[in-house]
């Protein structure tokens, strides 16, 4: 099993309670979710059709201000699964540390995968991975050193997933007529509603048509496209959650320093902390039931996401000050 955040049955298998007992600050979600409001019952008992799947598309082509085509799936996971198959085996360089299921996906599929630590180590690769900003120290690279890229590879996979917040960094608008690119989107982190799986690839239409043609005629579901366009549009919202999560990145710093912690990196839906012994710091968030994440092979880290209401927060400075 590759490793996750979100694994509360891990949390409870170790220290107990329900599942509606703790804080889940595991993973990059935002705990003020977008408000879903009422949804007609066709979305739930009616196939979704062309023209429904159309004004989705449009909706985040808005959003993502491109003019590129692209194809709403079951979360930017779904994308990642079809990766392997869009074009023969070869040499699949990722930047990391990253995402782990790339090099899983991959490696199960056939690749040659190795992991690289900077850009100019991903020429040569027939496909090369960057996730921007990164998964999980918040690396950050310029459109133009990402596009200086397409030349020297044979296909590049930039992950957008934590980009909502930080749309200056966003190859969308450059993706229409650029052969070789692909961009991942999610919805569920921003929007706060992972569950609904949802998320978008954007690239050349070759691709989106193979990725259409490996999705099938329904890749999401009434629901998803009901709620992902209502949000999408909502302009407003997502301005006020940008502002909210910037001022609450640097409260959360605030508290981790006054811990000794020292910031690693992060973007406006988690933080990176090295807190030194990692476990420790988890176990002692954890007797007052906040899950973080910790990373196997950097025993030092400790990545947080943002508490949601103001009980959150205190809770989490409760559990911090024990």
């Amino acid at each position: 099993m590759r490793e996750h955040g979100g694994n509360l049955d891990t949390a409870m298998q170790r220290f107990g309670g329900r599942i509606e007992d703790w804080i889940d600050l595991s993973t990059g979600i935002n705990r003020q979710p977008y408000p879903v409001g009422v949804i007609e019952q066709s979305a739930w008992t009616a196939l979704p059709s062309r023209s429904e799947i159309e004004e989705l598309h449009e909706a985040a082509r808005q959003t993502y201000a491109t003019q590129a085509p692209l194809l709403a799936m079951a979360g930017a996971q779904a994308a990642i699964q079809c990766l392997p198959s869009l074009s023969r085996k070869g040499r699949a360089r990722i930047l990391a540390p990253t995402y782990n299921e790339y090099a899983g996906v991959l490696s199960s599929a056939g690749w040659d995968v190795a992991e690289v630590t900077n850009l100019d180590a991903l020429a040569g690769a027939d496909l090369a991975i960057v996730v921007n900003p990164n998964n999980p120290d918040g690396r950050r690279h310029e459109r133009a050193d990402l596009l200086a890229l397409l030349p020297c590879v044979g296909r590049l996979i930039i992950d957008e997933s934590f980009a909502d917040a930080l749309t200056q960094l966003s190859l969308a608008p450059e993706a229409a007529g650029r052969g070789g690119l692909l961009v991942l989107r999610s919805f569920g982190k921003f929007y706060g509603l992972a569950g609904l799986r949802l998320g978008f690839v954007l690239g050349a239409e070759g691709d989106i048509a193979t990725l259409s043609a490996m999705a099938g005629p329904w890749p999401v579901s009434g629901a998803a496209i009901a709620v992902g366009r209502r949000a999408l549009l909502d302009r407003e919202w997502a301005s006020a959650t940008t502002a909210r999560l910037g001022h609450d990145c640097v409260r959360l710093d605030a508290q981790a320093t006054a811990q000794g912690w020292r910031l690693i990196g992060g973007t406006p839906l988690f933080r990176l902390y090295d807190v030194g012994d990692a476990l420790a710091a988890q176990d002692k968030l954890a007797r007052g039931r906040i899950w973080s994440r910790v990373f196997s092979g950097q025993p030092g880290w400790l990545r947080l996401g943002l508490p949601g209401d103001e009980a959150e927060w205190s809770r989490l400075a409760s559990a911090l000050a024990r």
